[in-house]
Order: C-alpha cells, then sequence, then structure tokens
C-alpha cells in the first residue's frame, strides 16, 4: 500500500529522471503557470445515450423507447427529458454523439480506452491519463495530482484491468482516494490509500444546488479538490454494478435491476442537478475556462429496449458530455445514424478524448513515456477532438 506521505515524497520525480520528452512538456506546464484541471465523471455502468443526450423521437417505439425528447438552449439540439438543468445549460456544453469501439463489450475495455487510450496486451497495462500527469507534471505544492472519488472501481463485471491505475508506471503514481461522507462507515477498508477529505463547509445554498445526493457530494468533493490544486479527479459514480441502481439498465432482475424508468426518477435528475451546479460552480468562481469537465460512460445501449423494458451493452455508438477548459460549447460533435446503433458522420474514438484531456492539461499527446526495458510510448496512439476547441 503507498501512503499518502509516501505518494507526496516521491509523488514528482526529479527533473534529472524525465526524459527529452517530459522534461519539455513539465516545461511547457510550469512555464505557463497551470492551474488547469480536469474532472472526469465515470458514468460507471454505460449509460443509454437515448435515454440521456441523443435521444431519437422520430424513431419506432422499440428503438426510441419510452421517454420523451426535450428541446435545449441550442436550436436544433435535443436531450431526454431526464435532463433539463443540462439542457438549459446546453450553449455551454459539447456532445459528443459517434464514440464507438469494436474491443469486447464489456465494461472493461471501455473503462481502459478511455482512462488509457489502449487495450491492455499481455502484461502491459497503460497508465490512466491522471498517473501519466503524475508522471510528468507531478504535484502542486504538497496536493497529490490525481484522486479518484470515493475509491477505486470495484466489480465491475468480469475480473480485468480497469484503466484507472499507474499500469507500467511506478505504483508511486497510482491515484489516492478518498471515502466521501456520502460513504458508509463500513468502507474504510478499501483498496489503496485512504485519506479524510469530507466535504469542507460549504453554504447550504451550495449544497442544495448540487443535491445531497451521492453524484452531488461527489462533484461539489471533485471542485473542492480542483480549487486546492489536484491537477485530475476521476469521479467513480458508482463503484460496483451487480445488485444496484446503476446506469447498467438491463432491468434483468435483483443482479441488473435498472431501467429505464429510473433514469427518469432518479438517475437522471440526480445527475443532471449535480453536474450542472458543477458547472455553475466552477463558472462563478472564475474556474470554468481552467477546469474540463467530461462526462461519459463505457459504452452505450442497445438500439432496442429489451424484453425487460431495460438495454444491454452497447460499444457501437454513445455519447458524452464535455465543457470547460477552453471547450466551445453549443455545438454537437459526431452524430449517430437514426436508430442510435452506430456512427454516421465523425466517429470518435475513446482514445481521442483521453488525447483530449492530455492536451487541456497543457501535455503533447505525442509525449513518450520511457519504459523498463528501455522501449517508450507515446502517451496515446490518437490526436485531441480539434473541434471541441473551435
Amino acid at each position: 500500500m503507498v501512503s499518502r506521505r509516501d505518494f507526496l515524497r516521491v509523488g514528482s520525480l526529479s527533473v534529472v529522471g524525465l526524459s527529452v520528452a517530459e522534461r519539455a512538456a513539465l516545461a511547457r506546464v510550469q512555464a505557463d503557470e497551470d492551474q488547469r484541471s480536469c474532472i472526469f465523471l465515470l458514468m460507471t455502468g454505460g449509460p443509454s445515450q437515448f435515454e440521456t443526450f441523443d435521444p431519437k423521437p422520430d424513431a419506432p417505439a422499440e428503438i426510441r423507447g419510452p421517454l420523451k425528447a426535450i428541446s435545449t438552449a441550442v436550436p436544433g439540439l435535443a436531450f431526454c427529458e431526464t435532463l433539463p438543468r443540462l439542457a438549459e445549460r446546453a450553449k455551454r456544453l459539447a456532445v459528443l454523439r459517434s464514440l464507438h469501439h469494436d474491443a469486447a463489450p464489456i465494461h472493461e475495455t471501455g473503462m481502459q480506452l478511455l482512462q488509457t487510450g489502449r487495450l491492455a496486451r499481455g502484461d502491459i497495462r497503460h497508465p490512466a491519463f491522471g498517473s501519466v500527469v503524475s508522471r510528468v507534471a507531478g504535484e502542486r505544492g504538497e496536493v497529490p495530482p490525481y484522486v479518484v472519488l470515493p475509491k477505486m472501481l470495484g466489480r465491475t463485471g468480469v475480473n480485468a484491468y480497469q484503466g484507472q491505475r499507474s499500469g507500467f508506471l511506478d505504483s508511486a503514481y497510482d491515484p489516492l482516494t478518498a471515502v466521501s461522507d456520502c460513504e458508509s462507515a463500513n468502507d474504510d477498508a478499501v483498496d489503496g490509500d485512504v485519506s479524510a477529505w469530507p466535504l469542507r463547509d460549504e453554504p447550504d445554498s451550495i449544497v442544495r444546488e448540487y443535491g445531497q445526493t451521492r453524484f452531488g457530494r461527489l462533484c461539489l468533493q471533485a471542485r473542492q479538490l480542483v480549487e486546492c490544486g489536484v491537477r485530475c479527479v476521476t469521479v467513480n459514480l458508482f463503484e460496483t454494478l451487480a445488485g444496484q441502481t446503476t446506469w447498467d439498465c438491463h432491468a434483468r432482475g435483483p443482479s441488473a435491476p435498472a431501467n429505464l424508468f429510473d433514469y427518469r426518477d432518479t438517475l437522471g435528475p440526480q445527475f443532471d442537478r449535480a453536474l450542472s451546479a458543477l458547472l455553475d460552480d466552477l463558472e462563478r468562481r472564475g474556474r470554468q475556462a481552467q477546469t474540463l469537465v467530461v462526462a461519459v460512460g463505457e459504452f452505450g445501449r442497445t438500439p432496442y429496449v429489451n424484453e425487460f423494458g431495460g438495454r444491454d451493452h452497447w460499444p457501437g455508438v454513445w455519447s458524452a458530455l464535455v465543457a470547460g477548459g477552453g471547450v466551445q460549447g453549443g455545438q454537437v460533435i459526431g452524430g449517430s445514424d437514426a436508430s442510435g446503433a452506430s456512427p454516421a458522420d465523425r466517429p470518435i474514438e475513446p482514445g481521442e478524448l483521453t488525447a483530449t484531456i492530455y492536451q487541456a492539461l497543457g501535455l503533447d499527446p505525442e509525449t513518450r513515456l520511457p519504459l523498463d526495458d528501455g522501449t517508450e510510448w507515446p502517451l496515446t496512439d490518437h490526436r485531441p477532438i480539434a473541434e471541441l476547441f473551435g
């Protein structure tokens, strides 16, 4: 186990140990007096594109599902009725509607691709973007550069790498975790270092804006951490999936109980309120331009409602929201086909989003990281999504 004290002691490698490319990257970050951060909201379970950011109101009922589309502040752009607050803020958001991958349709592949830019191969596990930022940029003062809230992912399906750790880098670049006060007291025994980061005192009005829910408290805690100087905060909106209501809406009994009406009645309203409050809070505090906010799941859902009133895994196409960090809001990048089954315009690979996060944090995605065997790897194999920045 890496203690918090040990992490802070070794968390920033001396310049002597950095490669030429890493030194250049570090110089760019430092010369910029960089205060940039990323809040990455992992919508664990894989939310349905239909019931969130890409409704299909003109599709047959078996495709469009039981929920309605609503207009947003951007003419011609519709969200599902589950997200009315985000619909009002659409001019401050960019919507990606053509994410896709062709790997196995399990949670862990999408998690890897989003957070590392690649799939693990053999013994090579690629580092999470937060671990890379820790390696190249280090911490600000004594603030850890990479935090996962409230703790690391647990069981999400199969026993496979989930893309949130340091991979082939030293374990010193694993994230710190913090059990928030929205967790039960029994959650102290978790994998990795646990630091007590309860919510700092906030005005009741702010707490109410976020909502006194798991999503609300985690989003508020993420804002507090980036305000303290944390470079990368990954929020696991759920750590495990089985036996509870999550975005994994199979509606197949006790092991996967969530259905599409849970998006309307609980998941959507809580997420809608929490993310809207986060965006408002960052803007009010003057941190919107410095903080990239990404909300995305590891895949989408089937372009048909299953016999139980849910949808199953579908990596063929899905959506994400991106805001802040210099992103030009009010736009849609990419599109799905009429049935929401595959990209119809500007296909986006998950690694492009990873590369975008690096760019937004001031790192060149082509920076090469050394391995113990003397070889080097570029941060990703993709280029950033240039359209996001106008």
